[in-house]
């Protein structure tokens, strides 16, 4: 049924990315080509959908164990696709062109396939979808990812107390630094707070940023020791590219969106007015269904296949590939987006007034 074999598709892009190794010169940027080129112009002829599905389709479309399958399989295919990458850079063969642009498509992947899946998997309950979570987090150095995200980010989101959720006027490179820097002290101190609840100390091996740290340090000496030393740069710049693919979704998804602080000192809960949507098909399938972020930071559990519009939630006048592109020029980010964020500010104020 297509309604299901459509995800399918977010393979295109690791495809993509092991189509342009073997091919080189021209098709070196692989995947891209289909996430920043072709994706961005079919979204602009073709139109989203706010369907959604009624709930007994929901309580038997979160049951089939197709959509889980197809979140696992990442595994198996983003390794072997480093693997491939390394051996590849390993000949001493390309063109400057040819090694940034293999470079950038296989971080695209990382970014896409790694941490974004890593995502989904990361609000499981399922001890081992938890670990298969860390797995994918593991190529981009983003381990952390999984308590900041999850401890952090959605406590946090639409306040200035969250390094994720991008302020008004912020540049997306300004943005970068803050988030990748914070949101990684923040992780340590999230540690610390939980170890020392349980009477335990953050000094020890029970500290998970401690056992991140140490998995991380043996994943790149075991890529050193198996693909040569002179690799190591390489596994860290497929890395820095997928991170940074992270946290520039992250900027798109709040940018500029704040709850309200009441009177006690808290904020309002999160709704599904706090954070931008998009309901562009193709950014939805590739990124399995992350741009319908709204529902997810509103019910973090939600499976990706079930994810619901808001009316209510504000919308991307672009997919997630095209609103990338748009925040790497401020100027032009801010001339859009702007306006858009003044506009929701005024209708949650006239609703937060009532």
């Amino acid at each position: 049924m297509w309604k299901d074999a459509k995800y399918l598709l977010a393979y295109t892009v690791p495809l993509a990315a092991f189509a342009g190794l073997y091919f080189q010169g021209p098709w070196s940027p692989g995947s891209f080509y289909v996430a920043f080129v072709a994706v961005p112009v079919m979204e602009f002829f073709l139109s989203g959908t706010d369907e959604n599905l009624d709930p007994e389709e929901e309580q038997l479309q979160s049951k089939v164990r197709f959509f889980d399958v197809l979140l696992y399989l990442n595994i198996p295919i983003l390794y072997a696709l480093m693997a491939y990458y390394f051996e590849v850079m390993g000949t001493g063969t390309l063109s400057m062109w040819e090694i940034a642009a293999s470079t950038i498509s296989v971080g695209l992947a990382v970014g896409s396939m790694g941490i974004n899946v890593g995502h989904e998997l990361g609000h499981r309950a399922r001890r081992y979808e938890q670990w298969m979570s860390k797995v994918l987090l593991l190529p981009a150095l983003y381990m952390h990812f999984f308590i900041e995200h999850n401890r952090g980010h959605h406590k946090n989101v639409a306040t200035d107390l969250d390094p994720a959720s991008a302020r008004k006027g912020q540049t997306v490179y300004a943005f970068w630094v803050r988030s990748v820097v914070k949101g990684y002290l923040n992780a340590w101190q999230l540690e610390h707070e939980r170890l020392a609840k349980v009477g335990l100390s953050p000094w020890s091996w029970h500290n998970q940023m401690a056992q991140f740290q140490v998995i991380q340090a043996a994943y790149l000496l075991l890529i050193g020791a198996v693909f040569g030393w002179g690799i190591l740069p390489y596994a860290l710049a497929i890395a820095v590219v997928g991170f940074l693919l992270l946290e520039t979704v992250n900027y798109v998804e709040h940018y500029g969106l704040r709850r309200r602080q009441l009177d006690n000192g808290r904020y309002e809960p999160v709704t599904p007015r706090h954070s931008w949507n998009s309901n562009h098909e193709l950014g939805r399938i590739l990124l399995y269904e992350l741009t319908r972020h709204s529902d997810h930071h509103y019910k973090a559990s939600r499976k990706y296949q079930i994810l619901r519009h808001w009316d209510e939630s504000p919308q991307l006048p672009l997919g997630y590939p095209s609103s990338i592109i748009l925040s790497l020029v401020p100027p032009l980010w801010f001339g859009v987006m702007d306006r858009r964020v003044e506009e929701v500010s005024g209708r949650q104020s006239a609703v937060g007034g009532r």
